[in-house]
């Protein structure tokens, strides 16, 4: 039956299952951990490529190497995060008898699920190695610090903190997006 604004009703099936398939997450989560290990090894790769054989802070500021990574790190998520989405919405099953925004909806959850789960797992990682960086650095011995030095590093720090936020929010929109995108291509074929 049509109604007013053009839409076809189309029967709902209901299931006692749930909609989310983890191993379609899982396996989106992993590829984008695994992409984003490659391009974490090989930015600097490119940077230190770049640099001159006779460098010198003189010449280029250490503020430019922050905000090459920094941009690397943006670059890095957000191609990990549509990558992740995308295999995720590929990769699970065709639900058959599902309203078209539901499966919409699903497959954009499932894209923000994949992301979410690579980024605590990202966020893990991170933590576990600095962890193990900082016992190393405490066991050296560490000289006092200046009181413009710790400035210069609270400000970084918290440039830091807003434009990774940033970063994270806009890639959870291109998780979920790619999700939406990975499971039309799949329905398509």
């Amino acid at each position: 039956m049509v109604t007013k604004s053009g839409r076809v009703e189309e029967a709902s099936v209901e299931s006692s299952s749930s909609a989310v398939e983890w191993g379609a997450i899982v396996g989106g989560a992993l590829a984008a951990v695994g992409v984003s290990i490659i391009l974490f090894t090989l930015g600097p790769a490119i940077g230190l490529s770049a640099m001159p054989y006779s460098f010198s802070f003189s010449e280029t500021p250490p503020a430019a190497f922050a905000i090459g990574a920094g941009i690397w790190m943006i670059v890095t998520q957000w191609l990990a995060s549509g990558l992740g989405g995308y295999l995720t919405g590929r990769m699970r099953t065709k639900w058959v008898g599902i309203r078209t925004d539901e499966v919409f909806f699903r497959d954009t959850a499932h894209g923000f699920l994949a992301w979410a789960l690579a980024t605590l797992l990202v966020a893990a990682l991170v933590a576990l190695s600095s962890a193990v960086g900082g016992a190393a650095a405490v066991t050296a011995g560490a000289d006092s610090v200046s009181a413009e030095a710790a400035e210069q590093a609270r400000q970084a720090a918290v440039s830091f903190g807003f434009f990774m936020s940033l970063s994270l929010l806009i890639g959870a929109f291109i998780g979920a997006v790619a999700g939406a995108i990975g499971g039309y291509h799949r329905d398509a074929d």
